[in-house]
């Protein structure tokens, strides 16, 4: 079988040959490459439009001079395109691209998905069976795990991709688009230089980070110093927020999707974080990993092995196509790895180890090798302090949660009273999910967020619903934190959940019936922000 694959999303006008028996990927691509600033729609545009039918063109050729003696033409068997997300201008001179040569070849045509083949490509490459993946690219940063049938998005960022936020800090200083390359070399020379570090459960921020690394340089601290600090934050947020998804979902496996993976820091923080956790990674060598027509035409070859084709009348591209609205149709089962929640022992969480004795937890988060020393200081002492006060607090406005017996931040360790039976993850229903809205809606009437509200972070037993891990949460009356608090638990229950709606609706009813209805208001604009709404 060989596939012919079109990508041309944004910037990489692209085309390729993938043959599934020898398992051989030739790609052929041009780039459009502003004199200066980001990607401007309409430039990127009409350099399609000049650039697909060459590349295309080059590809045939060597379809042409490969094709075996006993096949007919050029031996192709389907083609495959990226349907988006991207930039429509430019989808639609490749869904046109796609339409026409399939056509010519009298060959089906497949409509992929540009970031399921981020992640498809690195799980083929890996041989991994259920990975999450950590898509890093200009437009994008999120995470993606696969349960009942779909991928789901599991943790993203919540104002622009990550490769942007890079280019609006060297926009700032004036060089030249992209900006990422020349941050990672002044990094090198650099000291770290300590920025605002945004992380909310899976999701992230990077504008504050950006207007804080801008005010740095303008204040005279050398570019060098806030290049280096820039890497290890935001490299250190992704790695974070990946390690939180692999402990929600129970795999043990990582890829790294997105052009900004070509970056040699990004890349040594994931991997210490895997080895440090005792899991795998795998990053794509660099021509996968930026936008490319090799992943559309491998993840095109499985969805024509599954029937997965688009007829042309069907077939028109869509710039905001979510990943989770793909019916995963080329693998089997559910193959996500769930521990025992029910497990007595040593548990190792995102941050921490977690001792589980007949009557009481003992945690400590421990020191996490890929951040910068500092940085991790810090956040381990800032973290441990707020989970002690923030777990009480919340016990004094009658939310259940652990007794603290114990706590010293400075080793990042806590001592627990022991609470529950299982995490809420083994136990989903509607009554613990509206328990979980009434107890956030008091916590934040109390004047604070839980921070990171995810299935792991909830206790159930025979009668009582208990909030534990307060580590994130600090004290806040603006009703953007509390519906973001909101959103954290809603997006978890959506990623582990195989019937979510009944569930999300129950959350909302149980903050309704004695939280503030901003909160609920103020959910619905945060998640229409996301990246793919």
């Amino acid at each position: 079988m060989r596939i012919v694959g079109i990508e041309g999303t944004a910037w990489a006008a692209s085309a390729a040959l993938y043959d599934a028996e020898t398992d051989d990927v030739v790609i052929e691509s041009d780039p459009y490459e502003p004199d200066s600033g980001g990607i401007h729609p309409r430039e990127a545009a009409e350099h399609m439009g000049s650039a697909i039918p060459e590349v295309v063109s080059t590809i045939l050729d060597h379809a042409a001079s490969t094709a075996s003696e006993d096949g007919d033409g050029l031996d192709v068997d389907a083609v495959a395109f990226s349907r988006g997300p991207g930039l429509g201008p430019c989808l639609r001179i490749v869904g046109t691209a796609a339409r026409a040569l399939a056509q010519t070849l009298s060959v089906p045509l497949v409509g992929v998905n540009h970031m399921v083949a981020h992640l498809e490509i690195g799980r083929h490459r890996s041989g991994f069976e259920s990975p999450v993946c950590l898509n890093a690219s200009g437009a994008n940063a999120h995470l993606l795990g696969y349960h009942d049938g779909r991928y789901r998005i599991l943790g993203e960022t919540m104002d622009t991709g990550v490769g942007n936020a890079i280019d609006k800090f060297t926009r700032h200083l004036g060089w030249s688009h992209p900006g990422g390359p020349k941050v990672e070399r002044r990094a090198k020379d650099g000291e770290y230089h300590d920025l605002p570090y945004v992380v909310k459960g899976m999701d992230f921020s990077f504008s504050g980070i950006m207007s804080a690394a801008k005010d740095a340089v303008d204040d005279g601290v050398p570019v060098e110093d806030v290049c280096a600090g820039l890497q290890e934050t935001i490299f250190a947020m992704l790695t974070e927020v990946a390690e939180r998804a692999l402990s929600l979902t129970g795999t043990d496996e990582l890829v790294l999707g997105g052009g900004v993976g070509q970056n040699e820091r990004l890349r040594e923080m994931l991997a210490s974080m895997c080895e440090q956790r005792g899991a795998d990674f795998y990053a794509p060598e660099p021509r996968f990993l930026r936008d490319n027509a090799g992943m559309i035409a491998v993840l095109g070859a499985k969805m024509y092995a599954a029937g997965d084709t688009v007829e042309i009348p069907d077939s028109s591209v869509d710039p905001n196509f979510r990943p989770d609205e793909v019916a995963v149709t080329w693998r089997g089962g559910d193959e996500s790895v769930v521990r025992d929640p029910t497990a007595s022992g040593t548990i190792r969480g995102a941050e921490a180890t977690v001792t589980i004795e007949s009557d009481r937890v003992i945690k400590r988060r421990v020191p996490k090798a890929y951040r910068h020393p500092a940085l991790d200081d810090r956040l381990r002492a800032e973290r441990t302090r707020a989970e002690a006060r923030l777990t009480s607090a919340a016990r004094r406005v009658g939310v259940p949660t652990p007794v603290v017996y114990d706590v010293d931040p400075a080793e990042g360790t806590l001592l627990f009273q022991r609470v529950g039976d299982d995490d809420l993850a083994a136990a989903l229903s509607e009554e613990r999910c509206r328990a979980v809205g009434r107890h956030l809606a008091a916590v934040h009437d109390a004047g604070f967020v839980h921070g990171d509200p995810t299935t792991r972070n909830v206790r159930v037993d025979g009668e009582r619903t208990y909030l534990i891990d307060f580590g994130l949460g600090y004290h806040t009356g603006h009703v953007e934190d509390h519906a973001m608090d909101l959103h954290v638990f809603k997006q978890s229950v959506a990623g582990t959940a195989a019937d979510a709606e009944p569930l999300l609706d129950a959350v909302e009813s149980g903050y309704a019936a004695v939280g503030d209805g901003a909160v609920l208001n103020r959910l619905r604009e945060i998640e229409g922000r996301g990246r793919y709404q």
